[in-house]
């Protein structure tokens, strides 16, 4: 149905976007929640240990190895190790509980434990064919390799004759070389070359500049077209050397003696890379390349991790987890308190007005002029760089906006009935401020709420990125999107972090859009 009614489609927009923003309010919080309660969610540590009739809870308390080992050492067990010992494996009344994704955002992987095909993959690929031909003045062909196979002859022999019989010359290139026999400045020249049998190939002559003397021989390149129908023939070994499915017809056409190397090749990249090795078969040679899934960081999704590891080892789902708890705590705080110092210089300032409004605004103007990013960088070198230090650098520059909102709203408020009857029954100035004016002029605070906590959350992502945010190793999302700009390759750094900060941003700016709506005056008032 399609509404034609300006009004009743302004009030459908603004039931859709009311509609919007509160889902996109509930996933907030159910996202934010579910960070808050990470270490249930992700972590190395188990959550419940049972050990000998008692009881232990690794993740509210510190329990030493000796405990479960007797081992007299006091340092933090691994229990991932400790879970598969004879006391735990053996043992059906002990056992532990871990976490639904059991991996860290501080715990570097084992490459033991990742689950990867034992397996090497030979790579056949065909290898096009190259000639050179060293022509004298007459076309006649002095030297040349591997010219047979372009001109059809018994092979690793020079062909005798003329290079017209074996091949129709074109104008092209009978020009081309009269000019650099003339010892003529000559340019780079392609053409098409057509052997007695039919078959085309590519000639390539160099670019020529004049010499002392006249040349004797000009060298011609000559090229197999590029093989665009031909597909690498692969086949993959165990580490008993039989094939996972059937040999290729290509490897019957291989010598024994070839494929024993081939053989040994492939042993060998079972412990370590190998070299390629070139290898003729059915009258045309092959590069084959050895190859494996070898674990090295940062490693692709796998089993049990499904989002990848990152150059550490890792886990990124962790990572996303615990970096959403930092971005969200570190965006609610923040927005919290500049919003509250920004109320109270914004109140004062619109309150009183006159030379403390003009004193207090030229300061602030002063203030907001500092460069925020050096005061954070002297910060940071002197202090070192921590959560607490960026949310009070952050804040100190972050209120100054808002203040001008407050600021207008109560130069605007202040003269209003209601406050002059308040002043007249002798209220005081701080309960005028806060019970009578602030409650109507917080539809700014309000409105701006959703979108200072999306740019906060923005801003510790680039200042993490640019190395002035959270220390290592903290889990955030800008150290992994700087990671994944030193690992480009790696697309599983950039796509899950991204995925996570946009989500989070678009959900913000759903909520901020919803509020805006509700508070507009706009759709309440009209013009008669």
């Amino acid at each position: 149905m399609i509404l034609r009614n300006p009004v009743a489609r302004k009030r459908l927009a603004r039931f859709r976007s009311m509609k919007r923003a509160w889902i996109s309010l509930w996933l907030l919080v159910i996202l934010y929640g579910a960070s808050l309660a990470a270490e249930l969610l992700c972590n190395a540590t188990p959550l419940y240990v049972r050990f000998e009739g008692r009881s232990f809870f690794p993740i509210f308390s510190y329990y030493a190895e000796d405990v479960f080992t007797g081992s007299g050492r006091q340092t933090r067990p691994d229990y991932k190790a400790l879970a598969q010992s004879p006391a735990f494996a053996e043992n059906e009344g002990n056992f532990m509980i871990f976490a639904p994704h059991p991996h860290g955002p501080y715990q570097s992987v084992q490459p033991e434990s990742i689950d990867v095909t034992d397996q090497v993959t030979i790579r056949f690929t065909p290898e096009s064919r190259v000639a050179s031909v060293d022509i004298g003045p007459d076309l006649g062909i002095a030297d040349s390799r591997l010219l047979s196979f372009f001109t059809r002859t018994k092979p690793d022999k020079t062909p005798p004759g003329r290079l017209s019989d074996y091949f129709d010359l074109s104008e092209k290139l009978t020009r081309a070389l009269a000019e650099r026999f003339a010892n003529q400045a000559a340019p780079f020249v392609s053409f098409a070359l057509e052997n007695k049998h039919g078959q085309t190939y590519t000639g390539v002559l160099a670019e020529y500049e004049p010499r002392e003397r006249t040349p004797e021989i000009v060298r011609m390149l000559i090229y197999e077209p590029a093989m665009k129908a031909s597909r690498d023939i692969t086949v993959s070994l165990t580490p008993d050397l039989q094939p996972a499915g059937q040999w290729p017809g290509l490897w019957e056409k291989i010598s024994q003696a070839e494929q024993e190397v081939i053989k040994s090749l492939a042993v060998e990249r079972f412990d370590a890379p190998v070299a390629d090795y070139r290898v003729v078969a059915d009258g045309r040679q092959y590069i084959a390349g050895f190859e494996k899934e070898d674990v090295r960081f940062p490693f692709p999704p796998v089993t049990g991790h499904p989002l990848g590891l990152d150059a550490a080892g890792r886990d990124v789902l962790a990572r996303i987890v615990y970096g959403m708890r930092i971005a969200m705590s570190f965006g609610l705080l923040l927005v919290g308190a500049s919003m509250s110092l920004g109320v109270a210089a914004g109140a004062v300032q619109g309150y009183y007005g006159g030379k403390l409004d003009i004193t207090a605004q030229r300061f602030v103007e002063i203030w907001n002029a500092l460069p925020f990013l050096y005061v954070m960088i002297l910060m940071g070198s002197i202090y070192g760089r921590s959560f607490e230090l960026l949310l009070i650098c952050y804040g100190l520059f972050n209120w100054i906006g808002i203040s001008y909102y407050i600021r207008a709203e109560f130069l605007s408020l202040r003269k209003r009935p209601f406050v002059e009857a308040a002043r007249c029954m002798g209220v005081s100035s701080r309960k005028i401020i806060f019970r009578h004016i602030l409650p109507n002029a917080l539809v700014p605070v309000i409105t701006f709420f959703p979108f200072s906590l999306v740019g906060a959350i923005g801003a510790l992502a680039a200042l993490d990125y640019l190395g002035f945010g959270m220390p290592p190793p903290t889990a955030s999302w800008g150290e992994m999107l700087f990671e994944a700009q030193q690992y480009r390759w790696a697309w599983w750094l950039i796509v899950y972090p991204s995925i996570a900060l946009f989500t989070v941003m678009l959900l913000g700016v759903f909520v901020g859009e919803g509020v805006r709506n509700a508070y507009d005056p706009k759709q309440y008032t009209r013009m008669e």
